[in-house]
């Protein structure tokens, strides 16, 4: 009987030894946060652009700086951050004339035992510069145009519907898109037979005209 209590007493140690191991294994550690980050209007790496890692608490809309850095030749990066209880980790990419990205990356998705596989891509900017003229202006004259091809829904592109100007018209407006890739637009003199599509791939930072000259 007594050397059946000295065995459990000696099995109750154990499994209190290595329950304090166990849970001194899970509070600690480093997360591995790594990928590519690739520019898809060159289908390359990134070249140059600066990768910078964030941190917010629970609870809290901080920001807090982690560590930023620049991007080699194949566009990969690695982050290594001690294993603490965050909300979110945010990961920002900037480059020049290159459309930014920004990724959350949530505590509660991340893996202590596997590397963090986060690639993302971006393209670099453009400019359509649409000119419209009227070389013999009346006041019923009616220009209308519409986008067919080209960038949507960022703050500096131009609107999907159709617009529409009236009598004396001579405007310029600059349209954000991707680079290397085509915008379109199809336009109407009204009341005429004057309509037509007209097309051009906005060359990668630099500006590519459109123009409606009637």
């Amino acid at each position: 009987m007594e050397r059946l209590s000295t065995f459990f007493s000696f099995l109750f140690i154990i499994v209190f030894l290595n329950s304090l191991l166990l849970g001194c294994e899970k509070g600690t550690g480093e997360f591995l946060i790594k990928g590519t980050i690739t520019d898809e209007t060159f289908n390359q790496g990134l070249q140059g652009a600066t990768a910078s890692l964030y941190k917010v608490p629970i609870g809290t809309s901080d920001e807090q700086f982690v560590k930023s850095i620049v991007l080699p030749t194949n566009g990969t990066y690695e982050f290594v951050v001690p294993r603490e209880k965050m909300e979110r980790y945010i990961l920002r990419v900037s480059k020049d004339l290159y459309f930014p990205l920004e990724e959350d990356i949530y505590y509660s998705s991340l893996s202590i035992k596997d590397p963090n596989i986060i690639n993302l891509s971006t393209t670099a900017m453009a400019w359509a510069k649409l000119h419209f003229k009227n070389n013999n202006p009346v006041a019923l004259d009616h220009f209308r145009y519409i986008k067919q091809e080209g960038l949507a829904g960022c703050l500096s592109c131009c609107p999907i519907t159709a617009q529409d100007f009236y009598g004396d018209l001579d405007t310029t407006f600059y349209c954000l898109n991707n680079g290397n890739t085509n915008y379109s637009i199809f336009y109407w003199e009204l009341n005429t037979a004057n309509n037509g599509q007209k097309t051009t791939n906005t060359t990668a930072f630099d500006t590519t005209v459109i123009e409606v000259i009637y």
